[in-house]
């Protein structure tokens, strides 16, 4: 029989996705490894195939809001893998998921093992009566299947050696701190001025001092700690400029009016190949100009993308404001494999505004394009920005110091 036509089971499927995230190098340890084999995924993702619930790059989404966009997924086993080795998790650790689905919290109760806890909590009575079910059905049932608000924790289970986070969080709570102990680790894809990451954190003397960062993407957080990225709309809302923890420093009114102003553009010399990740690039922009935001525009209005000089990317370009003129990232290819960066700006500082945003790009290419990436530590909103090295960034219960450490 041709080998192809045999049908797939769920273990050898499993086992394929497992080998697949040591390609990726989401797995790093044998006992996380061994903890993906033995948990069933496809019974916690009823809704895909059983051939997609095991692919290593897939998420299944499983609650909808009224207006389509998906409120509840199980995450893709390359970010589930890539979190838990973030978070370093091992035998007899106590530990707190917030958001759940059941999946991952019985990846990690295998690692953990029975001298090890862990809880998982929602806001969202449907997720936690689904995931406790399919908890119970799969031997899982001594989890702790909690609902509540994920900002506040879960005070009747801590303190936690780790608390991983699986919702997009734009902020992080006193209490996700308070509950850790000493030297334990919160891993969160955290949002810091529209970019997300999922960044792992090590508790020590009553701060948070980042391990590691990788790039991911989730749902975001509801309850208490639910934070509306911010939109400002030009050019009849064709033109956006998205904000997060800052507002817009100026009035819009203003903004839509810089077109008429003034522009001017610059090009950086800095070249990146065809499809090369500019992750680093990214951050650096977004975190070392207190102006930043993100700009995305209709492409299809073919007005609007001629105006536009070209943005590096029509979803998510970074871009600042500063003053009554904005700039942002553009890119040109000087031939077939390769891109250069360049800048744009409209408003009455628009050469001035063009070249600071060239000059960060050829820093970047400079001092950080190979090296490690920025380190943030979190402390308490009340703390003096005079005791904080780099940038700061605030948000409602923190200030984010970010740090960038030369290659």
């Amino acid at each position: 029989m041709d080998t192809e036509t045999i049908p797939q089971t769920d273990e050898s499927l499993r086992a394929a996705m497992v080998g697949r995230l040591w390609e990726l190098e989401a797995i790093r340890r044998a006992e996380v490894a061994a903890a993906f084999l033995r948990v069933p995924r496809h019974v916690f993702a009823p809704e895909a195939t059983l051939e997609e619930a095991y692919e290593a790059e897939t998420v299944v989404r499983t609650k909808w809001a009224a207006d389509g966009t998906a409120i509840s997924s199980v995450s893709a086993p390359q970010i589930q893998a890539q979190m838990v080795e973030q978070a370093g998790i091992t035998r007899g650790m106590r530990v707190l998921e917030v958001g759940s689905g059941g999946y991952n919290a019985a990846v990690i109760a295998e690692i953990v093992g029975p001298d090890g806890q862990v809880t998982t909590l929602d806001i969202d009575a449907d997720i936690t009566n689904r995931a406790g079910r399919l908890l119970e059905e799969t031997g899982y049932a001594h989890i702790n299947v909690v609902l509540g608000d994920g900002e506040f924790g879960c005070p009747e289970h801590a303190p936690f050696d780790a608390i991983v986070v699986t919702v997009e969080a734009a902020d992080v709570p006193p209490a996700w701190i308070e509950q850790l102990v000493e030297g334990g680790t919160l891993t969160a894809p955290l949002r810091v001025r529209g970019l997300t990451r999922s960044i792992g954190f090590i508790k020590s003397g009553g701060r948070l001092v980042s391990t590691s960062k990788k790039l991911c993407g989730f749902v975001p957080m509801q309850g208490a700690g639910e934070r509306p990225r911010l939109w400002v709309p030009l050019r009849g809302g064709k033109v956006r400029l998205r904000f997060d923890e800052e507002p817009c420093p100026v009035d819009p009114d203003v903004l839509e009016r810089v077109f008429e102003a003034g522009q001017a553009g610059t090009w950086t010399g800095v070249t990146i190949r065809t499809g090369e990740w500019t992750d680093t690039l990214q951050t650096w922009l977004a975190t070392t100009h207190s102006g930043s935001c993100l700009l995305s525009f209709d492409n299809e209005d073919e007005e609007v993308a001629a105006a536009l000089a070209n943005p590096f990317n029509y979803v998510m370009c970074n871009a600042v404001v500063d003053g009554e003129s904005f700039a942002y990232l553009t890119r040109r290819k000087p031939d077939e494999d390769t891109v250069e960066i360049g800048t744009h700006a409209f408003g009455p500082d628009a050469p001035a505004l063009a070249d600071t945003l060239a000059d960060l790009v050829r820093a970047w290419d400079r001092d950080h394009r190979h090296g490690p990436g920025p380190q943030y530590t979190i402390h308490p909103v009340n703390t003096d920005d005079q005791l904080l090295n780099g940038p700061v960034v605030t948000k409602r219960h923190i200030k984010i110091a970010v740090s960038w450490p030369p290659r």
